[in-house]
């Protein structure tokens, strides 16, 4: 699963998303591309879930960008503790995705290949999503 090799702190607040992407907006490595539509935290694992629905779909045929990495430490508390007692460990990493910004790409396959791999992923993510075709 994707997780920062190091970090320069373990613990980070929660911060607001609002606004849209101004990076990251257009598919800039392959021929198609996965838009978010929705602001979101992307876990770990829903990225990598995505990311194997794709390879499957295409028979691991074409090449596949992943344009959202989880940056961001989620902390939580174990079950059953009081209030107080300061911040929680961190349990997993997020990537904060904005509406408009590209979470996959991919080049090598067909328009129709693209479009069923991009579906599939889709639906393993908490956002609604778009198809997007490099102009």
């Amino acid at each position: 699963m994707l997780s920062p090799k190091r970090v320069k702190y373990r613990k980070q607040h929660k911060g607001r998303n609002k606004g849209f992407a101004a990076r990251g907006n257009t598919v800039a490595f392959g021929d198609f591309g996965l838009v978010s539509l929705e602001d979101m935290w992307l876990t770990a694992r829903q990225i990598e879930a995505s990311r194997i629905a794709i390879s499957r779909s295409v028979k691991r045929g074409g090449k596949v960008w992943v344009r959202a990495f989880p940056h961001k430490p989620v902390t939580k508390k174990p079950a059953e503790v009081r209030m107080g007692s300061g911040k929680g460990n961190p349990e997993l990493w997020v990537a904060v995705v904005k509406p408009g910004q590209v979470i996959f790409e991919i080049n090598g396959v067909t328009k129709e290949q693209a479009a069923e791999a991009f579906r599939l992923a889709g639906h393993k993510l908490p956002m609604k999503t778009k198809f997007l075709v490099r102009e």
